[in-house]
């Protein structure tokens, strides 16, 4: 399992930010609160047709789900074999691809009936995952973004993600937002918004509170914010974490301008 970051990263990087007075600082306003389930380890979170797609971890507890938004009721899901230990994951077409961590291993399933349709590998870990149609974009837990191809799933360039110069890791879970990409920061309540094209970041989004840890569950330690889920369609943005009990529709609200 992964070991935990200290959230004063998260405080850090705003630190940093606001020290340099050039990188805009988000929060945030609730607008609506969904159950979610506390047992669902979250690492990939998408949002198509209405419904809800997400990727649990754990050993021997890896799951791809589809998932009703309302109720939070899970309708469909898929066991991974309990070799693998599930990550990221994105829509792309009809078809939703999938990353495991340590195993080099992806997997593209059948959106409807979630039958796996082949597999694919790729060097290092499988962290997060997120697509805006023509590309897909993969983390690994560094400051590097992968930038696949969506067809043959083979790398075709990275994104060096930095804010003010300086290299951002533990990139997570992603989701492209309105042409940006938004990255978890893991183990902090920070997301980055990412400019795709020059990898620079070009605003946080400080989360911080939105779930006290108290409301965290017995293993709050795990239970980190991840997972990022957006519908284009009518501009809503939802957030959730590994372990939580809501999950939260959230307004940004620009607090530190440039």
């Amino acid at each position: 399992m992964k070991k935990i970051a200290s959230l004063a990263l998260g405080a850090a990087l705003l630190a940093c930010s606001a020290a340099q007075a050039a990188i805009p600082v988000y929060g945030f306003v609730v607008k609506n609160t969904y159950p979610h389930d506390p047992q669902a380890f979250t690492q990939g979170l998408f949002f198509k047709d209405g419904h809800l797609y997400e990727t649990t971890g754990l050993q021997g507890r890896s799951t791809l789900r589809k998932v009703e938004l309302n109720t939070g009721k899970v309708l469909q899901k898929k066991e991974l074999a309990s070799e693998f230990f599930g990550e990221g994951s994105a829509a792309v077409g009809n078809e939703i691809v999938s990353l495991t961590w340590t195993s080099h291993v992806g997997f593209v399933y059948d959106q409807k009936t979630f039958g796996l349709k082949r597999r694919f590998n790729y060097a290092g870990e499988g962290w997060g995952l997120a697509s805006d149609a023509q590309r897909l974009y993969m983390s690994d837990g560094s400051n590097a973004i992968r930038v696949l191809d969506p067809k043959s799933l083979e790398e075709v360039r990275r994104i060096q993600v930095t804010a003010e110069g300086k290299p951002v890791n533990r990139l997570n879970e992603l989701e492209v937002v309105d042409g940006q990409i938004y990255a978890n920061v893991w183990g902090t309540d920070i997301i980055a918004r990412i400019d795709p094209t020059t990898g620079n970041v070009v605003g946080w989004i400080d989360l911080t509170n939105l779930l006290p840890p108290a409301q965290r569950g017995t293993d709050s330690m795990d239970a980190v914010l991840n997972g990022i889920a957006y519908d284009a369609r009518h501009h809503r943005l939802f957030v959730t974490g590994k372990l939580w009990p809501k999950l939260f529709e959230i307004e940004l609200v620009e607090i530190r301008k440039r």
